[in-house]
């Protein structure tokens, strides 16, 4: 009896040992879209690569729709860190750049300007299994060289996004 409980153990010992662990798939690019920035009459599209289980980069791309709006571009690459336990999905921080171009026509004063900003946010990600996005997402940051104007020193960052992750 003592042997055969002996080489049951030893048989299921070297089943554990003997079995492979595969690498952790899953889907790594996202294409998004800023629905609070439609609303506000302008149009922001979102890439991001996962890269693993816990970062990602990307970059987001801003339009303005209408005339009204100062922000004339805004070319935004970011790097995030994850702290979900899906993969690239829960409560992120993020670190960003931003080449923005803006112009203004105030009776008071008219700015005009390329600048280049950097800053942090943070923000929550949730992902359906069949790899629908929604995201809610904020930050600041200081643009670094034609800061005279006030109103053109601190930019912002932020969204209620949709998207979707593929291969």
């Amino acid at each position: 009896m003592k042997k055969i409980l002996v080489l049951l153990v030893l048989g299921f010992s070297m089943s554990g040992i003997a079995q492979e662990t595969e690498p952790v798939s899953f889907k790594k690019n996202e294409l998004k879209i800023n629905a609070a920035y439609l609303i506000a009459e302008a149009l922001e599209v979102s890439y991001e690569r996962v890269l693993n289980e816990e970062s990602a980069f990307g970059a987001s791309l801003f339009l303005p729709l209408a005339n009204y709006i100062d922000i004339k571009l805004m070319f935004t690459p970011y790097y995030r860190y994850y702290f979900g336990k899906k993969p690239a999905a829960g409560f992120f921080a993020e670190g960003f750049g931003m080449l923005n171009n803006y112009e203004s026509d105030s009776p008071i004063e008219n700015s005009n300007g390329i600048d280049f900003a950097l800053g942090f946010g943070l923000g929550g990600k949730w992902i359906t299994k069949k790899g629908f996005i929604f995201e809610i997402n904020g930050g600041i940051g200081r643009n670094l060289f034609n800061g005279s104007d006030i109103n053109y020193k601190i930019v912002g960052r932020g969204g209620i996004t949709f998207g979707y992750r593929f291969n």
